[in-house]
This record gives structure tokens, C-alpha cells and sequence, in this order.
């Protein structure tokens, strides 16, 4: 790893020692919370924009917001479990002491968002929605295993930190959506900064010995993840406990609208840009 991987673990260290909290006091959950409230920016609720939306009226909307928000919070506490067992695996498997010190903290960090994300989702809804993804075993060529790692870690986490700042200027929305929201992107950005350099450098060491079809399916995978992702924010089981009909249809019938492709390009854009820039992907794929 180059050298300007251990400056930015070395200041990225430096950060999370500074900003070093508990958890377990951080954030206050009340016994219950009003559900009249908006828990998500509607403009990103996933139907938002559709006439099945227009059909709603604004209690509706806020009932939808609130297991909007905790189908967030759920795809969170998934993504956080797989990001731990991946960081844990990798821990002390790096010749760079100072990432190896980073790590530690990355998943200290990572443990605590897991803990807000969980704990609001048990004690509000009473559960986590389910994880659907699927992994198959499978050959990796050099470097490939690791590389898709963080190409993983840094589509899940690039969406989320949309949702995490959109929703954390929200003045509409109530509050503890609010902190958990702002809390975890003041955290991201660390984690996020660290992604994107171990990624283009891992890009840069590995990709010359890839031969092209592995390469182009590198590219494959990385469209066809952005898409898996993105269908998860448009779970059937959160129309089911809104009360709105035909979820499963909905769930399909939305994905597909112009309203939603324009909202997955919009919040995208950014992390394509970077994936584009450092020459990992050619072009601007469609969401």
C-alpha cells in the first residue's frame, strides 16, 4: 500500500480518538415516539412522486415515512454486520500498521451506528426487516476478492450517507431520526475518505494482472450490486405495514418509474463520478 494510504490512516486515527463517544449515552430513545411525524425526507421515500403517492393524505405519508426509516435503519444494521465480519477477517492481515490501526477503529464505529440503527428499529417497530442478499463461493483471480470487498463497502455506504445528510438537515423531521442520521455521517466521512483511497489503490495494483474478461466482469458486478442495492429501498414489507395495497406490485411498478431512476441517478452520482475517475468503470451506467 502506498504511502498516502498511512497519511490518511494516520489522520483518520487522529479524528475518531477526538470524536471517541458512547453509545450507550450518545443518543437518549424514548419509551415511545409520536408516529405522526415525518422519520425520513419525503423526497426520499421510494414511492415519492408516484400517484400512489398522491393518493396518500399526510398522515399516510407519515405512516409510510416511519417504516421507510426503518427499513433504512435495517438495511444499515445488514450492511454494518457484513462490513464487520469483513474488517474483522482483515485485521492484522495488512503490512501497514497504520491502517491496522485505523480498522480497530473503523469497527468500533461501525459496532455503535449498529447499535443506534438496531436498537430504534426493535424498540419502535419491533423488529429488523429481513436480509434478501444472496453470496455464492466463487473463484477470485489476484486481488479480486479483496478489491470487490470495498467496492461493496463503499456502494452501501456512498447511498447511505445521501439518505444520512438529506434526512439530518431535515427540519421537518423529527428529531431522534435526526441524531441517528447526523451521528452516523459524522463517523462516515471517515470511513468513506478511507474507502475511496484503499479502493483506487487496490484498483491500481491489482487491475494491470487482471486479464480483460475479468476486468469487464468486475464492471458487471459492480452494475449489477448498485441495482441490488437499490431495489432493497424498495422492500414490499414496507407497504405491507403502511397498509398500502398491492405492495408487491407497487414494490416492482416503482423501481421502474422515471421518478425512482432519476432519484437512484441523483443519489449516485457522486460515487459513479469517483468510480468513473479513477477509471474502474467507463462510463454512467443507468440505475
Amino acid at each position: 500500500m502506498s504511502h498516502d494510504i498511512s497519511q490518511v490512516a494516520k489522520k483518520l486515527t487522529a479524528q475518531s480518538i477526538k470524536g471517541f463517544y458512547n453509545p450507550f449515552t450518545h443518543i437518549q430513545f424514548p419509551e415511545q415516539l409520536e408516529k405522526n411525524n415525518w422519520f425520513l425526507s419525503p423526497e426520499l421515500i421510494s414511492i415519492y412522486g408516484t400517484p400512489e403517492w398522491e393518493a396518500l393524505n399526510e398522515e399516510q405519508k407519515k405512516k409510510l415515512s416511519f417504516f421507510e426509516e426503518v427499513n433504512f435503519f435495517s438495511l444499515n444494521v445488514h450492511g454494518e454486520k457484513s462490513l464487520l465480519e469483513g474488517l474483522t477477517r482483515r485485521l492484522y492481515e495488512s503490512e501497514n500498521q497504520d491502517v491496522t490501526d485505523y480498522i480497530h477503529h473503523f469497527i468500533d464505529e461501525e459496532n455503535k451506528h449498529m447499535y443506534f440503527f438496531g436498537t430504534f428499529c426493535e424498540k419502535y417497530a419491533g423488529k429488523i426487516y429481513p436480509d434478501r442478499k444472496i453470496v455464492f463461493p466463487r473463484e477470485y483471480a489476484p486481488g479480486e476478492e479483496e478489491f470487490l470487498f470495498f467496492i461493496k463497502v463503499f456502494v452501501f455506504e456512498e447511498i447511505v450517507d445521501y439518505y444520512n445528510v438529506t434526512t439530518a438537515r431535515d427540519e421537518r423531521v423529527m428529531q431522534l431520526s435526526r441524531d441517528i442520521n447526523a451521528n452516523h455521517h459524522e463517523d462516515e466521512v471517515r470511513h468513506l475518505a478511507f474507502g475511496r483511497v484503499i479502493l483506487n489503490d487496490l484498483f491500481k495494483t491489482f487491475s494491470p494482472q487482471w486479464p480483460a474478461e475479468t476486468l469487464q466482469g468486475i464492471r458487471d458486478y459492480i452494475r449489477g450490486y448498485y441495482v441490488t442495492t437499490w431495489r432493497e429501498y424498495y422492500n414490499p414489507d414496507i407497504y405491507v405495514d403502511a397498509g398500502i395495497e398491492d405492495a408487491y406490485d407497487l414494490a416492482s411498478r416503482v423501481f421502474e418509474s422515471d421518478k425512482a431512476r432519476e432519484h437512484r441517478a441523483r443519489a449516485s452520482r457522486a460515487s459513479l463520478n469517483y468510480l468513473k475517475k479513477c477509471g474502474i468503470i467507463e462510463e454512467i451506467f443507468e440505475l
